[in-house]
């Protein structure tokens, strides 16, 4: 078996695939037109991350392909529909990051309900005003989970031992409530939440998502948190319920306006006059899609695919 890393990830999942004799190359920097020229038509498996979206015709470039390996949780770069009508196998590794995410969400929400950020700039500047910044419990609100997955579950244990109560949406997905969430309809997660956590994919479906109409079905004013994807909040709607007050504070990893590589920020005029407006707005949090990058999630991204490729059950 060939396989062809297209992404650096952690040296873990190369070595543990050589000592079961499987040839492992790099090719970092190739291009798509590389491989529609065929410059991977000979390997069974490709690893990558977000540099390269995998489509029908790059498919149709490798005819021996027999598995796609994605480092992280996102398989959006993929097509997975036309994968599966080529019997090819994906692999993605939430199991990699959750703790991260969950422990970053949690950062962040704590953050906004205590006014950290602003108490430490304040007292850099030699103000002592401890009214302003009179912080929430998190313990008298309820964390509303929309989306139960690998990530929405991670942070619902996360929340767990600080005894709020933590509720859960997921259109998908049924019979979860347990120890840690109490499952709900979407509109009781409408009429009940205070903070609202987003954990859902990138699909067509999640595409803009939180939009005007979606914030404007909460009963009452509350957080926002995305650390899913980018493209589901549109975010001048967003900043517009923050300036009505319907969302008192948002607390965002990732930004409509990132590019598909998830590097960089890919702004034009109108974009770059929204992001502005969003950097300039102080009850927003925010930080460059970070929430699943940690020391040990590197690691861990990397050994669960292995285990995945290996055939290794994963805990």
């Amino acid at each position: 078996m060939k396989i062809a890393f297209l992404d650096t990830v952690h040296p873990v999942l190369r070595e543990r695939l050589e000592d079961k004799g499987i040839q492992c190359d790099e090719f970092l920097d190739i291009s798509k037109t590389d491989i529609l020229s065929g410059g991977l038509s000979e390997y069974h498996g490709i690893v990558l991350r977000s540099r390269i979206t995998i489509d029908s015709q790059l498919i149709d470039s490798m005819p021996n392909l027999k598995w796609i390996a994605r480092s992280g949780s996102g398989i959006d770069n993929i097509d997975t529909v036309y994968a599966k009508k080529k019997d090819i196998q994906i692999f993605s590794s939430p199991e990699g990051n959750k703790d991260a995410v969950g422990e970053h969400g949690l950062g962040m929400l704590l953050n906004l309900l205590n006014k950290l950020r602003s108490s430490d700039t304040t007292v850099r500047n030699k103000q002592w005003l401890r009214e302003e910044h009179r912080g929430r419990e998190l313990k008298s609100l309820t964390v509303g989970i929309y989306g139960y997955g690998v990530m929405g579950s991670s942070f619902a244990e996360k929340l767990s031992g600080l005894k709020c109560e933590v509720i859960a949406y997921d259109k998908y997905k049924t019979g979860f409530s347990g120890e840690h969430v109490i499952e709900v309809s979407e509109a009781e997660f409408f009429e009940k939440a205070d903070i609202a956590s987003i954990h859902v994919p990138w699909t067509a479906e999640t595409k803009q998502l939180v939009d005007s109409g979606w914030l404007a079905r909460f009963s009452k004013p509350i957080i926002i948190m995305n650390t899913s994807r980018g493209a589901v909040v549109v975010t001048r709607d967003l900043l517009d319920a923050l300036d009505s007050g319907r969302v008192t504070a948002a607390a965002l990893d990732v930004l409509e306006f990132e590019g598909e590589s998830l590097e960089e920020l890919e702004l034009n005029s109108k974009s770059a006059m929204i992001m502005s407006r969003l950097l300039n707005h102080e009850n927003v949090l925010l930080s460059p899609h970070v929430a699943g990058w940690t020391v040990e999630s590197y690691f861990k991204l990397s050994s669960v695919l292995a285990d995945k490729i290996l055939g290794i059950k994963v805990s």
